[in-house]
């Protein structure tokens, strides 16, 4: 999997590659500003690197300003840990994560891909739907701190075609 480069808006370059043992601490500091019931380092530890998982980070200047990641169930893809550092949102990481994510995860025989998304998270539903993600239901009260709905988005290939990274 070779590491893709952007240049942003602001015309700093930021890649994305695949996230390694040694980002465990920073993804989880990218976690705590960004969740309430965050990851910790050793979660991100045990789950980098597992032969059902994939995480990718975004890095810009050698510093980690977002993350996220992928487990495989038999050809579907569980999206989590959808991060990016508080000042870096807006500026599209997060779209390009998702979509080197998707792109890889095809070539590791993903084939769908699920999430879930709180409902008030209107930015993050943007995104994820622009994507071509889909709504598929509600899981009553999923997050807590505080409580709230949680709505199950799906991408199927079949669906919306192979995932580009357009």
């Amino acid at each position: 999997m070779e590491r893709v480069s952007r240049i942003l808006g602001n015309g700093q370059q930021i890649f994305i590659r695949p996230m390694e043992k040694k980002d465990a601490e920073a993804a989880a500091a990218l976690e705590a500003e960004a969740f309430s019931q965050p990851w910790s380092r050793q979660d991100f530890q045990d789950a980098i690197g597992k032969q059902e998982t994939l995480y990718v980070a975004a890095e810009q200047n050698g510093t980690l300003i977002g993350c996220c990641g992928v487990w495989n169930a038999c050809g579907d893809g569980y999206i989590g840990n959808v991060s990016v550092k508080k000042e870096m949102r807006g500026q599209g990481i997060g779209r390009l994560m998702l979509q080197t994510l998707m792109l890889w995860g095809n070539e590791l025989g993903i084939t769908a891909y699920t999430l879930e998304v709180r409902v008030s998270n209107m930015a993050a539903i943007r995104l994820y739907e622009a994507l071509g993600f889909e709504r598929a239901g509600i899981r009553p009260g999923f997050y807590q701190k505080p409580l709230e709905d949680a709505l199950i988005l799906w991408k199927k290939q079949e669906d919306h075609g192979q995932i580009t990274m357009s």
